[in-house]
């Protein structure tokens, strides 16, 4: 998410002084508005209509997006080659898929204005989409999604409601009142991915973190504040048990919770938060590198590659994704469509029968999904967050027989060091994590929260340490080289 962008240089937008709804900064020597002044004020009311008015057709649009996406696919991986005598679509189906979708993409990303949408590494965007951009996102996801690009559609629709949304404001006054784009275009984004995620809640609670209002100081307070609540409710749990005294916690009558976790979950939990971490950060990576490749990377000398290399590039990367995916297909004996797409419906299915799964076919899961993941992130469009929800789960799942631990923990623990790692929004992947489990949410909370700091952190120092370094400044001729200390 962007920050509020100002006026002009050396100009002053007239509607920011007289409206504290529209004012980023309040003038020095002026005090803060306050949230009465605010909400009493016509522009903020009206901001407020029209994000409500707006979210009925942006809702409407991602409805018919999602069906048509969904319509699709199923056509693809599961009409099509029942069709052809198929029961399944057969190990070598995603390559002619992949091609397809690399032949479409190619000249989308190359010529449509918008080129598609942003690179899928490079996390779920940033500025709301300009509205002449929306069917170019529309277009690139569709021709990517359907046919097994391993990318989400969280992104394509956030960028399609935050352009829908702007629609709703003239040109005019968007330029004369540039504080009302970010907010605006916020809006459209959450009310377009406001079901996906399984709960309204999650959209809303991740736009209010990625906006980053508080700047790094917020992010420093809220980790050590998750992590201590965490390791607290585990205190009140486990003093619970073993005292069976009650300390009057706010609840509603129900049954007597299950599952609760106990110290052997943390302990094994957080090597596979650890190791779901690197996964990711490593199929990152490869996505950097193939973005690289494809488009060019300003941070490294030389010319950025031509159009046509680019569409070129585009269509042996799409080709790559599908030979990953054939290549589980091949490992396992299963079907190509459980590594395609966003894996939504595979990880459904293996939550719902951990059991069917061998080890073996998770580790190859793990591993081509992954590779195949962090080739779609530098080259395709789509969304980041799914597939790697769908990786950490199987590795919580292959992790899950460890002594102490179990597969409803190394699923919970998977699910919520995945989103972390990949959205670096841990207060948003623990609520997911939290949506996804569903009934047994409550009592994976504590787990979750310890879960999502020790990713964040591993995340955070693995990218330091892999961030190129800028090249040392080379002294002068004949100047004395320095010497380090």
């Amino acid at each position: 998410m962007a920050e509020p962008t100002g006026g002009p240089s050396g100009s002053e937008d007239p509607t920011a002084r007289a409206d504290p709804a529209t004012r980023a900064d309040p003038e020095p020597g002026r005090p803060s508005p306050t949230v009465h002044g605010v909400l009493r004020s016509k522009g903020y009311l009206g901001l407020l209509l029209i994000s409500a008015l707006v979210g009925v057709p942006v809702s409407l649009a991602a409805f018919w997006f999602v069906g048509l996406e969904h319509q699709l696919q199923h056509w693809i991986w599961e009409s099509l080659p029942e069709a052809l005598g198929h029961d399944r679509a057969p190990w070598w189906w995603p390559l002619p898929a992949l091609l397809l979708a690399g032949l479409l993409l190619a000249p989308i990303v190359t010529r449509v204005p918008g080129r598609g949408g942003h690179i899928p590494v490079d996390g779920l965007g940033g500025p709301p989409a300009p509205p002449r951009t929306v069917p170019g996102v529309v277009l690139a996801a569709l021709a990517c999604l359907p046919l097994g690009a391993v990318l989400g559609p969280e992104a394509p629709l956030m960028a399609m409601g935050g352009g829908l949304a702007l629609l709703a404001v003239r040109p005019s006054r968007r330029a004369a009142r540039p504080q009302m784009v970010p907010v605006l275009g916020a809006a459209g984004a959450t009310a377009a991915i406001s079901t996906i995620f399984g709960s309204p809640l999650v959209a809303a609670v991740m736009m209010i973190e990625a906006a980053g209002l508080g700047g790094p100081q917020l992010l420093l307070l809220i980790m050590p504040c998750l992590l201590a609540s965490g390791v607290g409710a585990l205190v009140f749990t486990g003093f619970g048990h073993w005292t069976g005294l009650s300390v009057g916690a706010l609840s509603l009558p129900s049954e007597p919770p299950g599952g609760v976790p106990d110290p052997g979950d943390f302990l094994w939990g957080l090597p596979v938060a650890v190791a779901v971490t690197v996964i990711c950060v490593a199929g990152q990576t490869l996505g950097h590198r193939v973005k690289a490749f494809t488009v060019g990377d300003p941070e490294r000398a030389g010319p950025p590659p031509t159009t046509r290399q680019t569409a070129l590039r585009t269509v042996l990367c799409a080709i790559a994704v599908g030979a990953c995916i054939s290549a589980y297909a091949l490992l396992t004996d299963r079907s190509p469509e459980e590594a395609a797409l966003s894996g939504q419906a595979t990880l459904g299915a293996l939550a719902a029968d951990p059991a069917a799964w061998s080890v073996f076919a998770l580790l190859a899961l793990t591993l081509c999904k992954t590779a195949a993941w962090g080739i779609a992130l530098g080259s395709l469009r789509g969304g980041p967050i799914f597939p790697a929800v769908l990786i950490g789960a199987a590795v919580g799942v292959v992790c899950g027989p460890l002594p102490g631990l179990g597969t409803e923990s190394g699923l919970a623990v998977g699910l919520a060091a995945a989103a972390t790692a990949v959205t670096r929004l841990p207060v948003t992947s623990t609520v997911l994590a939290a949506a996804l489990l569903g009934p047994e949410a409550p009592d994976s909370l504590p787990l979750l929260l310890v879960t999502a700091v020790t990713s964040f952190v591993v995340a955070e120092l693995l990218r330091g340490r892999l961030a190129p370094r800028p090249p040392a400044a080379q002294a002068p001729a004949g100047a004395p080289a320095d010497h380090a200390p």
